[in-house]
């Protein structure tokens, strides 16, 4: 009768034991419960020691840590029907466990499949030129799309980051010409605006030099001495008529006999 009675008593403790280290629950800094009582949301709890009543209630551990997914290449059709592979790399995490949990069956996987379909829709709306050359722009915009929709999961989208944008060796050899040509462009501009100055600068200087005719037979003198020291064999020096008048008269005169 009393190794009958020990060997119950032994039975019930072991049971005891087991009943409180089955309802011991110990979540991390960045994990958190959701406690669930008889199938109804009853709280989240942790970080720390929980304790949860088997059977009665059900906990479901949740990591708060950001989670990086990197979203496969997708193809991608821009606005003026050039196709390209884009991916990227989205960081997000869970912001409110409760609706992690009840408003989504698997939240990550969710996130990545609505990350790879607004990537498509949302580059799909831009050029090839804004593409590759917006990114930042392009990342905020995938970002903010994200965040809104993810929000009614508790899932908060933090950064979204194009990584890269293949393009065929067709499309990358058409850009290339087309860069070409805009450098020309922008070379013929540019020779042509310095024409455009330079034109504007000998007027006003032949305009002042016409005010000034010392300032011209000074310019001839630079010009000499610009000339020699070419070292030149034959030097072709314009004189003006201007500078010869007055020879020119005092010969022209008729002498007075004495």
């Amino acid at each position: 009768m009393i190794g009958f009675t020990f060997g119950f008593t032994s039975i019930l403790i072991l049971l005891a034991a087991a009943l409180i280290a089955s309802s011991i629950r110990i979540f991390r800094e960045y994990e958190r419960g959701v406690v669930f009582m008889l199938g109804r949301f009853w709280k989240v709890k942790g970080p720390g020691l929980v304790l949860i009543i088997p059977v009665v209630q059900q906990a479901v551990r949740m990591d708060l840590r950001t989670i990086v997914f990197d979203v496969p290449p997708q193809d991608v059709i821009t606005r003026d029907n050039v196709s390209v592979k884009v991916n990227a790399v989205v960081y997000f995490r869970v912001v409110d466990p409760e609706k992690a949990v009840i408003q989504v069956a698997r939240y990550f996987e969710a996130t990545s499949q609505l990350s790879q379909t607004t990537l498509r829709a949302v580059l799909g709306k831009h050029e090839l030129d804004e593409l590759l050359a917006e990114r930042e722009q392009l990342n905020a915009d995938i970002q903010k799309v994200l965040d809104a929709q993810t929000d009614a999961w508790g899932i908060k989208v933090a950064i979204v980051e194009i990584k890269h944008v293949d393009i065929n060796e067709t499309m990358i050899r058409a850009i290339a010409r087309q860069a070409e040509a805009e450098r020309e462009r922008r070379a013929k501009v540019i020779h042509a605006e310095g024409e455009l100055q330079a034109s504007q600068q000998l007027l006003q200087a032949a305009q002042t030099l016409a005010l000034q005719p010392q300032a011209m037979q000074l310019r001839y003198l630079q010009t000499l001495t610009t000339i020699a020291a070419d070292k030149n064999s034959t030097i072709v020096f314009p004189l003006p008529i201007d500078l010869l008048s007055a020879v020119l008269d005092r010969f022209s005169k008729p002498t007075t006999p004495g």
